[in-house]
């Protein structure tokens, strides 16, 4: 639809010029009808400058070469050579943008060398100063345009990221909250524990005491209940979106939706997996977060164009995990102080006893590289 509204307004202007100019022609130089016709042909590649510029461009040459011979004049058809010089340095790349520049000098020196009266030296020279104005206005606005769409593309790239960072955020803040949860049911259960046992003791000798002992059992029992009502409604809900969290935390088994996530994020992802030996929750968890943070991070420093890959091997005595990208390198990540992810990794890593490589891949890229053992049976 763009297209074809961009096509009728460069018709509708290569119609107007041509107009204009053959009035100009009939009217100040009573010229017929051959060299009307030549500036219709002149003008008539303007309708498609947008589509196909440079060849717009060559065939402008042609009859701007004839009307020079015929009229020994060829001004009038100047500003379709002009526009379509402009058009080439806007819409194409330096390389095409430069052939046009010297189809125009070719053609122009050409046409000055057929007509009957050469101009003086300060015409050529102000067409040489105009022609070059023309293409660097276009060439400026071609970079411009480029300018821009990066700006654009770097904008929602770093959106793209802020979204994985709070993603990872708040899965991190629900892993606190389970080992805070943790905590407290694990104080609440030692203390009813000590309780339980005392009031065994006495049930016999003083149950008036064990009746207390029991009491204090059901109302630590309460605050037990209390505790993990609230806090695992922290961790059911979103504080953003609000809809409650009811799956279990995440594992090996979830990584085609995290890949997936990735991909739709902007990073193309591909994901490996050979082998389905048992691994423990805890460190089913670690490797699920060892590649969200490699993941992430790819998605963040990589740059434009990388590609990642998700490489895991499950063996019967080792978890070997491998997050690599073909990006931008080290050097990007090295300005990037404000997270602790790598640190995060290198924790969970150092907790399951596992050896972790973060660093340069070979061949260019950045790669994150973990093996963990794993316990027979």
């Amino acid at each position: 639809m763009r297209t074809d509204r961009a096509l009728f307004r460069d018709s509708f202007l290569a119609a107007v010029l041509a107009a204009a100019a053959v009035a100009l022609f009939v009217v100040s130089r009573g010229g017929g009808a051959a060299g009307a016709a030549l500036l219709v042909l002149a003008y008539a590649p303007v309708a498609v400058r947008r589509r196909w510029p440079l060849a717009a461009l060559c065939a402008v040459q042609a009859p701007i070469a004839v009307l020079a011979v015929l009229d020994g004049e060829p001004g009038l058809a100047g500003p379709a050579g002009l526009i379509l010089l402009y058009s080439v340095a806007a819409h194409r790349g330096l390389a095409i943008a430069l052939s046009g520049l010297a189809v125009t000098a070719v053609g122009y020196a050409t046409a000055v060398s057929l007509s009957p009266s050469a101009p003086a030296w300060p015409d050529h020279a102000m067409a040489i100063l105009i022609g070059i104005a023309v293409w660097g206005a276009g060439r400026s606005l071609r970079l411009r345009r480029a300018y821009l769409e990066e700006l654009k593309d770097r904008a929602a790239r770093l959106e793209r990221a802020r979204e994985a960072d709070t993603r990872a955020a708040r899965a991190e803040e629900r892993s606190r909250i389970a080992r805070e949860l943790h905590d407290v049911v694990a104080h609440h259960v030692s203390v009813m524990t000590v309780q339980a046992a005392a009031a065994r003791k006495v049930l016999t000798a003083n149950p008036e005491v064990a009746r207390e002992a029991l009491s204090a059992i059901e109302e630590t029992g309460r605050l037990a209940m209390n505790e993990m009502r609230n806090i695992v409604g922290v961790l059911r809900t979103d504080a953003v979106s609000g809809p409650p969290e009811r799956r279990p935390q995440p594992g090996l088994r979830d990584l085609p939706a995290l890949v997936e996530q990735m991909r739709e994020a902007g990073l193309p992802t591909e994901l490996e997996v050979e082998g389905q030996a048992a691994v423990p929750a805890g460190l089913d968890l670690a490797a699920y977060r060892l590649v969200q943070e490699g993941l992430t991070n790819s998605l963040r420093h990589a740059g434009p164009g990388a590609h990642a890959r998700v490489s895991v091997r499950q063996a019967p005595r080792e978890l070997s995990l491998v997050v690599e990208d073909d990006g931008l390198g080290p050097e990007a990540r090295e300005g990037d102080r404000t997270g602790h992810g790598l640190v995060g990794i290198r924790e969970r890593v150092a907790l399951y006893g596992g050896i972790l490589r973060v660093g340069p891949r070979t061949g260019g890229g950045f790669e994150v590289r973990a093996i963990f053992p794993l316990k027979d049976g």
